[in-house]
């Protein structure tokens, strides 16, 4: 019976063994069934670039036909998008670029990046283009017309047309013009490769088109297959989600406030709050901070507490406010070299952060004027020292009796006694006992 035991169990096992291995080979794919989507939404960050990397390789040790960038953006880092050119160059699969949903866009950044793919489709209602270098400031944006910045632009958006095959004249105007295009224009003008109302939609136009990637020509097997959703790791989330420049700004902000908070108000946990915040946004920055922003930041921050300080609100706290305001409209240096995004990004940047800003001033600076207020309190204890009261019953020298302060109840004792209806000054207090002398009847 033993044996017979034995011999099930380990049929069983060899069973599971077998069955996990088809599993396995079923989740790793095979060269004709599956493609990985990554989906890069939002601003262009270096989290970005490093999530890139890693499906790339994860598609390409499982033998994926494919990997298909997802992508909606109003643009982001240079060196970020350097970076996933760079790896679309040097993929031995295919990377197919998808712009979608339908009516989103992909400008700026997102716009050399699809220029790079070896495939590049859209969704119906969508546009690229706005790729001229822009230049920022909290007044507002304009684009410039550098040559040595255009010129180096250009001939990463031309050479990757050329090497692509799509319209190296249109692709050099999306620089040099700030031009934009639809759908139906881009295919039309030769610089995608498709229109599609669904990733599904385009795997079936794309099936059998030949590309030429590091590995030399591969034919793509797109219909039909399974995909599989690239997730991003914990990491790679938070990275993103504090690069983003907006998001490291507030986060700066929130740290010099909390800052000032905890130093007026100690043993709230503001210091703790204010160093986390700001630890995390230079995280995010990657420590690429303007200086001289710094310098305003932290000017803002002490006319602040000097008006803090002092008796009622004027000019130095208001004067304070702007400072840090104007801080972290300058705080990440945006220029052309760094940042490749659409002007309309530049507006709305500027706008929330003035926002966010003001309200978080008004949230921190209430919280202070309150912890400030009971601070200025006189002191109970420099009230209670020289006032008369009235004991309603005798006591024997240094015995306890209550009497009544300011309408409440008091303990009190004398060391010559207490009588009744007589005057007492109170002299001292030992905790919460008032000490007694007879005062002049």
């Amino acid at each position: 019976m033993s044996e017979k035991r034995g011999s099930f169990f380990l049929l069983a096992i060899t069973s599971l063994l077998f069955f996990l291995t088809l599993s396995a080979g079923t989740a790793l794919g095979d060269p004709d069934g599956h493609v990985l989507d990554f989906k890069l939404t939002g601003t262009i960050t270096a989290a970005h670039a490093d999530a890139f990397d890693d499906a790339v390789a994860v598609a390409t040790s499982r033998n994926y036909s494919a990997v298909v960038i997802e992508i909606s953006t109003p643009g982001g880092s240079v060196d970020a998008m350097l970076r996933i050119i760079a790896t679309i160059d040097n993929s031995p699969i295919p990377v197919l670029l998808f712009v979608s949903p339908a009516g989103t866009s992909a400008w700026s950044a997102g716009t050399y990046i699809l220029m790079a793919a070896h495939v590049s489709a859209m969704a119906p209602n969508s546009v690229i283009g706005s790729c001229q270098p822009v230049s920022y400031s909290p007044l507002g944006s304009s684009t410039i017309n550098d040559s040595k910045t255009i010129n180096a632009l250009v001939e990463v958006m031309v050479t990757h047309a050329q090497s692509r095959g799509r319209n190296q004249t249109l692709a050099a105007s999306f620089v040099t013009e700030n031009t934009n295009v639809d759908d139906s224009e881009a295919l039309l003008y030769g610089v995608i490769d498709y229109r599609a109302n669904s990733l599904q939609n385009l795997l079936e136009q794309a099936d059998g088109m030949r590309v030429n990637t590091s590995s030399g020509v591969v034919t793509l097997h797109t219909k039909d297959a399974a995909i599989t959703e690239y997730g991003y790791r914990i990491r790679e989330i938070l990275l993103n989600s504090i690069a983003d420049p907006l998001i490291s700004s507030l986060l700066f902000m929130i740290g010099i406030f909390a800052l000032i908070f905890g130093f007026s108000a100690p043993g709230h946990g503001g210091e703790i709050l204010g160093a986390l915040a700001i630890l995390l946004a230079l995280i995010g920055m990657g420590f690429n901070v303007n200086v001289v922003s710094v310098i305003i930041v932290i000017g803002g921050a002490i006319l602040l507490i000097y008006e803090l300080a002092t008796p009622g609100f004027g000019l130095f706290g208001i004067s304070g406010i702007i400072l840090l305001a104007m801080g972290a409209l300058l705080l990440i240096p945006f220029s052309p070299e760094t940042w490749a995004i659409s002007a309309s990004w530049y507006g709305a940047f500027t706008a929330t952060i003035l926002v966010v800003i003001t309200l978080i001033a008004a949230i921190f600076l209430f919280a202070i004027y309150k912890v400030l207020q009971i601070r200025r309190k006189k002191p109970v204890i420099g009230t209670i020292i020289g006032e008369v009261v009235v004991p309603e019953s005798n006591a024997d020298p240094g015995v306890k009796i209550f009497v009544m302060y300011n309408g409440e109840y008091w303990e009190a004792k004398c060391r010559n006694g207490i009588v009744a209806g007589k005057r007492y000054t109170i002299v001292d207090k030992e905790g919460a006992v008032l000490i007694l002398e007879e005062a002049p009847q």
